[in-house]
């Protein structure tokens, strides 16, 4: 049997997909050019410390403002999407088991995402 580096890296708690390797993790909270944007920006503030202290400093704190700003962004759209899936179900609509199983994906949705936010 031959290591795969790929699963090793791989999160134990990540879900298992078919034929027992890991399924893709949940979606990025951030998008991909944004967060390259923020890591650059980080980056040119740790290569620029030795030549002008404060100034890296400050651009590491931006990085860090604009990082937890779209973070808490994200985050608040996604618990929007959540809500709207369950609050504005109307029960009339629905047999119970059918708005049960909603209620039940809503509850696991909101538990991944805490869980990812604990894990940070």
């Amino acid at each position: 049997m031959m290591y795969d580096q790929t699963r090793a890296r791989q999160s134990a708690d990540q879900p298992r997909g078919d034929a027992g390797r890991r399924a893709p993790g949940p979606a990025p909270l951030f998008p991909p050019d944004e967060r390259d944007k923020i890591v650059r920006r980080l980056g040119r503030a740790v290569n620029t410390f030795p030549d002008a202290p404060r100034e890296s400093l400050e651009e590491a704190e931006g990085a860090f403002d604009e990082a937890t700003a779209q973070l808490m962004e994200a985050l608040a759209e996604q618990r929007r999407t959540l809500r709207a899936g369950w609050q504005d179900q109307d029960s009339e609509d629905q047999d119970a088991e059918k708005q049960s199983a909603d209620l039940h994906l809503a509850l696991r949705q909101y538990r991944e995402i805490t869980q990812r936010l604990l894990r940070l």
